[in-house]
């Protein structure tokens, strides 16, 4: 979501750049949910039907992402990682799947974090300094992002048009940090993004990249990239094992 983004320069050539540069169980989507709970048969409960359908071995229910937060995450994603003919959305590609795993799991719940103060300002080179866990500050940025989109649109997320959600994008991205406020920016560019990036483009053993749909669009093979000699002689290129990428799990 850069404001410095070059016209003609297309939404997925950047996330395509984005997996080049940051290669590495899907649950009951919140759509269904919420189109269940409201009661909802039109499009977008047939659509998540489909996706579903799609994806026979899915690991149902989030592990650590509320309904309304999943509706949120949900919101995101499908919006930055809209569907095309070259992948799904970025909610049946296990985007937002892979965020509530890694939020559930060992780095959301800080496993190597020093948590227990006394907590002193620090520097921006010190890296993360906040009193809480990852998965803290991800929800703690959620209810920011709800925040922002009632006081602008009278609604959530979840229920914004496109273009609204273009702008409140817009808008969580580049907001200046104000004094005693919570840095949405900080939480959108520092956390939100690299964990969307990670989740399209990691190995699909952690719940992302679904189908490895995402390295095949970028032409990537998997784990024989690993091999640097590879890496040099496809820098650049489409390689040729990617047709069929291999995860770790192809491996064990």
């Amino acid at each position: 979501m850069s404001p410095d983004e070059p016209q003609g320069l297309s939404r997925r050539s950047l996330l395509t750049s984005a997996g080049a540069l940051g290669v590495g169980v899907l649950a009951a989507p919140v759509g269904l949910a919420r189109a269940r709970q409201a009661g909802d048969t039109g499009e977008n409960a047939e659509a998540q039907q489909a996706a579903d359908a799609a994806q026979p071995d899915a690991v149902d229910g989030y592990q650590s992402l509320s309904l309304d937060d999943a509706a949120i995450v949900e919101a995101l994603v499908g919006h930055m990682w809209p569907a095309d003919d070259l992948s799904p959305d970025g909610v049946a590609l296990g985007i937002a799947t892979f965020i509530d795993r890694q939020l559930a799991g060992a780095y959301g719940q800080g496993d190597r974090l020093y948590l227990s103060g006394p907590f002193r300002q620090g520097k921006p080179e010190h890296g993360y300094q906040l009193a809480c866990t990852p998965e803290q500050y991800f929800k703690a940025g959620l209810r920011q992002v709800a925040e922002v989109s009632a006081q602008r649109y009278a609604a959530p997320p979840d229920r914004l048009t496109t273009d609204q959600l273009e702008e409140l994008l817009h808008v969580i991205s580049q907001a200046p940090p104000q004094p005693a406020a919570f840095a949405l920016n900080t939480w959108f560019n520092e956390l939100f993004y690299p964990l969307f990036v990670r989740g399209a483009f990691a190995d699909p053993i952690y719940g992302g990249n679904r189908g490895k749909q995402a390295w095949r669009m970028i032409g990537y093979p998997g784990l024989p990239a690993t091999y640097a000699t590879d890496i040099v002689t496809w820098r650049g290129r489409r390689h040729p094992a990617s047709d069929s990428p291999m995860s770790i799990q192809d491996f064990s």
